[in-house]
């Protein structure tokens, strides 16, 4: 009797072992390049350079909301999520920042975690006016950065780095007096500064998928 019950507990043991091993592994995010995106997202010194493949996120120097001056440096070995904005948007922005503050809300106890909010407007977002924006978002300061700087820097670090241009604004920015970044990206960044997906900032579906794959590239 007492050798059935022991083939018995082994053998669901084994049906047990058996099952896990064998079920298929979720694959891993896919790291994205500049050859895997529409051409129009691009821009043309990136490609020209022949740099489609290996791509990171280039070096830059911003001020957050209290003036401190943070890096590629701050940023080592973080997964973060990046979006281009402007604190008098009334359009798109506030959704955007809503859903952010989410993905700040699930991650919050998380040092390896951070958020940058880059303006497309420095001319009017200064250090006062990010932090008070900051503050009305209630953003950790330690894990959520508003981001200001030179304009040619921030739209240089947008088109060649993070690629958030839809295809029809990079086709408008051709004309006369366009050169404005509004978009609704956010850009999930692993912790080797490469990009691992594109994700729309006012959508909660979409943002409940970044608060997802944050969690896959934090276990990575």
């Amino acid at each position: 009797m007492n050798r059935i019950v022991f083939l018995l507990v082994f053998f669901v043991v084994g049906v047990t072992i058996t099952y896990f091993l064998i079920q298929p592994k979720e694959k891993m995010l896919p790291v994205i390049n500049p050859t895997d995106l529409e051409v129009e997202m691009v821009d043309p010194d990136v490609l020209m350079s022949g740099k489609g493949y290996g791509h990171t996120i280039g070096d830059f120097s911003f001020i957050n909301q209290n003036g401190k001056t943070i890096t590629q440096k701050d940023l080592e070995g973080k997964v973060y999520v990046a979006e281009y904005f402007f604190t008098t948007c009334g359009t798109i922005c506030p959704i955007m920042n809503e859903q952010m503050t989410r993905v700040q809300q699930h991650y919050r106890l998380n040092d390896n975690v951070r958020i940058l909010s880059f303006t497309v407007n420095p001319e009017v977002d200064n250090v006062e006016r990010m932090k008070a924006y900051a503050e009305e978002h209630k953003a950790n300061d330690k894990q959520w950065f508003f981001l200001t700087g030179e304009k040619d820097s921030l739209y240089a670090l947008a088109r060649k780095s993070f690629f958030v241009l839809k295809p029809a604004e990079a086709e408008n920015l051709g004309d006369a007096g366009s050169d404005f970044i509004h978009t609704n990206n956010f850009v999930l960044v692993d912790g080797k500064k490469r990009i691992r997906g594109y994700y729309d900032g006012t959508s909660r579906t979409s943002v409940d998928s970044l608060i997802y794959d944050i969690g896959r590239l934090l276990e990575e």
